[in-house]
């Protein structure tokens, strides 16, 4: 990572895109170390080695530093499910399942980031920044839905595209609750009446998508058997 130690103020434009890598990549760092919501702009600027006014050359908002670090999440986070599945035998809903639900509990910080944008990053930062978020993420849903149709062709493309981003927004609540505070994740382990509290987050995802997969095709089947009646 650059810091003052490297150049005091970034003038040439591969300096200032450095800069700006340098504040993604503390961001992340700490993000990823202490929770989205406990990293501030004063902690990311620390970090870099810059002041916070300086900062604030590079980004409108911590919000947006954010968002545009769920949008490289995302991103990485199609390229892995490629990766996983790009020649699966067709039906194999349980692969998709299985990988599906491995591909977020391998990115706690994608995870995190996800109920972030809906309730803080897209409300503190510009129309533009908004938008620019949007075709990013909009399109990586796309994409993986492409793909799981790919492997399930009996499903539509609207009702893949509701699979994945039914199952992107639960393992961002999932993620929550599978990752309380040190207090309360000793209280649930210690009380069996709390049992339940308790989420892995793998299996609970894999065991959704297996049900949502399983069922997806069968509703659209009666829903027309019953409109033919």
């Amino acid at each position: 990572m650059s810091t003052d130690a490297t150049f005091q103020r970034a003038r040439r434009p591969e300096q200032k895109q450095q800069r700006r890598d340098d504040i993604l990549d503390a961001a992340r760092e700490l993000a990823s170390r202490d929770g989205v919501r406990n990293v501030s702009l004063t902690d990311i600027a620390g970090r870099v080695g810059i002041h916070k006014s300086a900062l604030l050359r590079y980004f409108e908002t911590r919000e947006q530093i954010f968002l545009e670090l769920t949008a490289q999440a995302w991103l990485d986070w199609a390229k892995a499910l490629h990766a996983a599945l790009d020649g699966a035998a067709p039906g194999a809903a349980d692969v998709i399942a299985d990988v599906m639900a491995r591909s977020f509990a391998d990115r706690p910080l994608l995870c995190d980031l996800i109920p972030h944008t809906a309730l803080n990053l897209e409300r503190n930062v510009s129309i533009k920044a908004v938008r620019r978020y949007k075709l990013t993420s909009l399109a990586v849903i796309d994409d993986v839905a492409g793909l799981v149709q790919q492997i399930l062709p009996g499903l539509t493309a609207e009702e893949s595209g509701d699979f994945v981003m039914t199952m992107a927004t639960l393992a961002g609540a999932l993620w929550q609750i599978a990752n309380p505070p040190p207090a309360l994740a000793e209280l649930y382990a210690s009380d069996p009446q709390l049992a339940a509290a308790c989420v892995d987050l793998a299996s609970r995802l894999r065991r959704t998508a297996a049900v949502l997969l399983s069922g997806l095709i069968p509703s659209r089947t009666s829903a027309a058997e019953a409109a033919g009646r």
